[in-house]
């Protein structure tokens, strides 16, 4: 619960008392039975009335025509600015559109050069491929005639070579008898 201070005391007692002593010493103001009272609430009544009419007739239909005014203006702006933030949305859904047609024109074009150069790697691949096999085709050939010419040299060399080493063993040699037992080993 709350604490009453006196000031609050105080104050609470001097309302409760204000309307009984207006009463007390009455309010001259509101004394319709005096004549002086009656004719200022008259008057007044009649300034109040002209004071209407000539603002109901001048003053406020300007003010209302500056406030329609003001209310139009102030709605043609905001229609304004509605049309100008639809218009700005269409653009930026037009720009993300634009990017993302641009985004897969990139991604088609950059698949394109990818598989362009996929084909010509392949082509590239395939014709080394065709020209190491030719040359190991001519290298197997070469092979193959060296190794044929070599057999057919090969009693020659290997009884001028056992002539050498007999030579040189014991001094002579009987070529004939060398080409004999050399053609009887290579059978």
């Amino acid at each position: 619960m709350r604490r009453l201070t006196p000031r609050t005391v105080l104050s609470v007692a001097a309302a409760v008392a204000l309307p009984g002593q207006a009463m007390a010493e009455g309010m001259p103001q509101l004394q319709f039975s005096n004549p002086l009272v009656l004719g200022q609430v008259v008057w007044g009544a009649v300034i109040f009335i002209i004071f209407y009419l000539i603002l109901s007739r001048s003053a406020l239909p300007r003010m209302e025509d500056l406030l329609r005014n003001r209310r139009e203006r102030i709605q043609n702006d905001l229609n304004l600015a509605h049309n100008a933030k639809d218009a700005a949305a269409a653009a930026h859904e037009d720009l993300v559109k634009a990017r993302e047609e641009a985004a897969a024109h990139a991604r088609a074009h950059v698949q394109a050069i990818r598989d362009t150069a996929r084909e010509d790697a392949r082509q590239k691949a395939e014709a080394t491929q065709a020209r190491l096999a030719e040359n190991l085709r001519q290298a197997e050939e070469r092979i193959g005639r060296s190794h044929r010419e070599a057999l057919t040299h090969l009693t020659e060399i290997a009884t001028n070579a056992a002539s050498a080493m007999t030579d040189r063993l014991i001094g002579h040699h009987d070529h004939h008898a060398l080409r004999e037992a050399v053609e009887r080993a290579s059978r």
